[in-house]
């Protein structure tokens, strides 16, 4: 069974852009959101990914992805996504030997970045880099397929404390 492992954080300053080895942009639409699971299209660069995730609180869940012609995916966005679509930047960065992925939102989640890390286990130990705030891994806010529903930039302000 397939699984991820994630941690996810807010960021206290912008000192992790010097750090960037590269970046992508993604496009993503959620089809069917519910209690149990959230099914999404992605598009990444040239390449495209059907992904289905259980919807837990916890750090470990369960998820399937699996690649699609770009042409479907485009369709999909389209068609069966409505406005439920997420843009984003994906900026890489090194840490110790561990991969951070920094997603700076566009569109109506403009001004909102969000770091994370993949794990091999729950309780796996991982350097924490000076520009790391807050935890939210167990915000629901912060999940994209919240964001698609519930833009960023519809939230008030001063929700985010990133220490």
């Amino acid at each position: 069974m397939a699984r991820e492992i994630e941690r996810k954080f807010l960021l206290k300053n912008e000192q992790w852009r010097h750090a960037v080895t590269s970046t992508s942009r993604y496009r993503q639409g959620y089809m069917a959101i519910n209690d149990s699971c959230a099914v999404r299209v992605r598009i990444e660069g040239e390449s495209a990914k059907l992904n289905i995730k259980n919807a837990t609180l916890d750090i470990v869940r369960t998820e399937f992805e699996y690649p699609i012609p770009l042409d479907d995916a485009e369709h999909m966005l389209e068609q069966l996504c409505g406005h439920r679509i997420v843009e984003k930047h994906r900026h890489f960065v090194d840490v110790d030997g561990q991969l951070w992925e920094i997603d700076e939102f566009d569109g109506d989640n403009r001004g909102l970045i969000v770091a994370e890390i993949e794990l091999d286990s729950a309780d796996q130990q991982f350097l924490k880099p000076e520009w790391l705030g807050r935890e939210v891994s167990g915000d629901p806010r912060f999940f994209n397929s919240y964001l698609s529903g519930h833009p960023y930039g519809s939230w008030q302000s001063g929700v985010l404390d990133t220490k």
